[in-house]
């Protein structure tokens, strides 16, 4: 096969992007009102709340995963009261949800128009969101950190400390360092000979960091994993991405999240608006975990799932899956969820309104 050269390319400054999202404009403060919901949306809020206080009170985890409208729709300050009150125990998004929490933080600003710029070849070309995230990721895979957490730590020390060629080469030649921190500290070399960073202190300010899920669940001590897919996000069009890292650190959340899906029996899982994602780590995770429960006469049966997105419900899925015929059946994140053998049901609502008034709530 032949490959695409990326050095090739020409990258452009993030501030000369037109963003279409201001975070000082779009941020949701927990302190707003929430509008009233009808009686059938607002009962199940309430179950869904006690479901968590219950939870939360046997000191069982509450995991919530999320889409990066979730981000983009200005609820990192909805998901940090959540966390450092102590409702939600573990945060999961996609690639894309790193990417827009972290624009947010450094320049106050993300999304961008996809159209327009694949028009002229510059979707996704910038140069401070391509090298910043893939250098935290490649400094992450090399300290032994996952993906969400490697971002999160750049974001709370506004920079990365890049060590020294010498010192990288002496772990490399090691052999009693472990082969991983080997071949990690040989991506993390050949990453800084090629972009000619110089060992020390790289600044990199963040001063919309409060705004950051990412910072926040970072300093809260809280798993917040991401589950990219190779290709899917903006940071694989720029030259200082690195595979290797993406997987190692990509490894670790994904680990993190089963470790925190086998013990969910008496939890709560919620899944808001990823249609993707959620269902797809969650099944596996699932299995994984009653792998292991089973064999030592456990289970995970007694947790609640919770889906919330925007697609009109049309069934009922505490009856069970549809028949072929209806569609519904074909509403394919919901038949996933379906098959997990957990009591499910789905809400079709605004990620907004929906979390708002979940933390509403619990507060109350």
């Amino acid at each position: 096969m032949e490959y695409f050269n990326r050095y090739k390319m020409n990258f452009y400054p993030l501030e000369s992007r037109i963003s279409k999202v201001e975070i000082n404009k779009a941020s949701i403060s927990p302190k707003e009102t929430a509008a009233p919901l009808e009686e059938t949306i607002s009962l199940r809020l309430k179950t869904i709340s006690e479901e968590i206080r219950e939870a939360r009170k046997n000191n069982k985890p509450v995991i919530l995963a999320f889409g990066a409208h979730t981000i983009k729709n200005g609820l990192g300050r909805i998901l940090a009261a959540l966390i450092e009150e102590g409702w939600v125990t573990h945060l999961a998004t996609n690639g894309a949800g790193v990417i827009h929490d972290w624009e947010f933080a450094y320049l106050g600003r993300s999304s961008e128009d996809v159209k327009a710029n694949v028009e002229e070849g510059k979707f996704g070309t910038w140069e401070e969101s391509g090298l910043y995230i893939n250098l935290a990721l490649v400094a992450g895979a090399y300290e032994g950190m996952g993906y969400g957490e490697a971002v999160g730590a750049m974001i709370c020390s506004e920079g990365i400390d890049i060590p020294s060629e010498e010192l990288l080469m002496e772990i490399i030649q090691s052999p009693s360092e472990e082969l991983w921190k080997r071949a990690a500290a040989a991506d993390y070399l050949e990453l800084i000979r090629a972009e000619k960073l110089p060992a020390g202190r790289l600044s990199i300010k963040h001063p919309f960091s409060d705004y950051s899920i990412q910072a926040r669940a970072f300093r809260n001590n809280t798993p917040f994993t991401s589950h990219p897919m190779f290709g899917h996000d903006i940071i694989y069009t720029h030259r200082a991405n690195r595979g290797a890292a993406i997987g190692r650190c990509a490894e670790r959340d994904f680990l993190s999240f089963v470790h925190s899906v086998s013990g969910l029996e008496g939890g709560v899982y919620l899944s808001v608006g990823s249609a993707v994602m959620s269902p797809m780590i969650f099944e596996k995770s699932l299995s994984m975990a009653r792998n292991v429960a089973q064999a030592e006469g456990k289970d995970i049966r007694n947790c609640a799932i919770h889906v919330v997105d925007l697609q009109e419900e049309t069934w009922d899925w505490t009856k069970g899956e549809p028949p072929m015929d209806n569609p519904a059946y074909y509403l394919r994140f919901m038949k996933t969820f379906n098959r997990m053998g957990c009591p499910i049901d789905y809400t079709s609502m605004d990620n907004r309104d929906f979390l708002l008034q979940l933390y509403k709530r619990l507060k109350d």
